[in-house]
């Protein structure tokens, strides 16, 4: 298949979503070696889970498809440029490429406006709409100490 039909399938997923009332208008899909290993749909409203979106949901197939934690090799086709949350998934994910059709200005046109998250990010923590406040007992780095000196972790 070529990247156009990819990123049809990407588009179509958003579409059936739509269509059959499961959630909102974004679809992905995750390609590794020219085939599909992960599809994922908007499924925020249909789970009731603020982290469903579309790269998100398209992300944990292929990780499961492949029983692993990071895709290697693979590239992401999302039917719209991806949100700040599902930006930090696709980095975490380490895929080689991620391709979009609709930008974020095309969502923020139909109610899906991310410019608030990345306005709030530029600001210091005191100044955030929603108050983030460290409370550091004194045992708080003790997992970050076992971490490191852990015979069994896995670097990530």
């Amino acid at each position: 298949m070529s990247d156009y039909q990819f990123m049809k399938k990407a588009i179509d997923e958003a579409l059936d979503n739509v269509l059959t009332n499961h959630g909102g208008p974004f679809g992905a899909i995750v390609v590794k070696d020219g085939k599909i290993i992960g599809v994922g749909r908007n499924e925020v409203t249909a789970t009731n889970d603020p982290t469903a979106h579309a790269e998100v949901q398209a992300i944990r197939a292929a990780c499961s498809y492949l029983n692993d934690f990071q895709l290697t090799g693979c590239e992401i086709y999302t039917s719209c440029e991806p949100c700040p949350m599902c930006i930090g998934a696709i980095y975490w994910a380490r895929p080689k490429a991620v391709y979009y059709a609709c930008t974020k200005l095309d969502a923020a046109k139909i109610g899906f406006d991310d410019q608030f998250i990345y306005d709030q990010l530029e600001l210091p923590m005191q100044s955030r709409k929603i108050p983030m406040k460290q409370i550091s007992p004194a045992d708080a780095n003790l997992p970050f100490r076992t971490w490191e000196s852990s015979k069994n972790k896995v670097d990530y």
